[in-house]
């Protein structure tokens, strides 16, 4: 966007925290539900990684070349903020991690919420089952509405590969659905 631009510069040039954050109330919702998908549905983890997103953006600032959106270079810190974590979490891997959601009486559970409950789970159980960069892939592209060009930027992969991880992704969650 252009008021983007005007930010960005202004954050960068002037050091103008405000600026700075109008730049993470217009993205920070995003880039939070992006981390959410990535963890596999661990609010905590994916707002620590997007604080971190924006703290390393916060500091980096000056380095931003408009040669893409502030957005795709937004994303691009917290896809690589997420997967520096999943290195050094190796041992733990986010893949093999299971959600539970105990739904017994008194725990403060809404049952008039658990189909949504129900779906959520299925949606991350189903991304599980994705690679880690067709699942990326998959978010950017559905759940971020970003075309096959931002997510070749944001994940530094030619457009051919990104569209192979999601030719790959579509044709494993249909037959996951099947």
């Amino acid at each position: 966007m252009q008021n983007d631009a005007l930010l960005v510069s202004r954050a960068a040039l002037l050091g103008d925290r405000k600026a700075f954050s109008r730049l993470v109330e217009a993205y920070q919702s995003p880039i939070r539900r992006f981390l959410f998908n990535l963890t596999g549905g661990d609010e905590e983890l994916s707002k620590d990684l997007a604080q971190d997103t924006f703290v390393k953006a916060w500091l980096n600032i000056g380095q931003f070349r408009a040669a893409a959106k502030f957005s795709t270079w937004l994303y691009r810190i917290a896809y690589n903020t997420f997967y520096d974590y999943a290195r050094v979490k190796a041992s733990t891997s986010l893949s093999n991690r299971t959600l539970s959601v105990v739904e017994t009486p008194g725990n403060g559970t809404d049952y008039k919420s658990a189909p949504t409950i129900d779906f959520n789970i299925d949606f991350l159980q189903t991304l599980k089952i994705l690679k880690e960069d067709e699942r990326t892939v998959m978010l950017l592209f559905y759940m971020e509405d970003q075309t096959v060009e931002k997510i070749s930027k944001i994940m530094n992969c030619p457009a051919n590969t990104i569209k192979s991880h999601l030719h790959r992704g579509k044709e494993k969650i249909s037959k996951y659905f099947k």
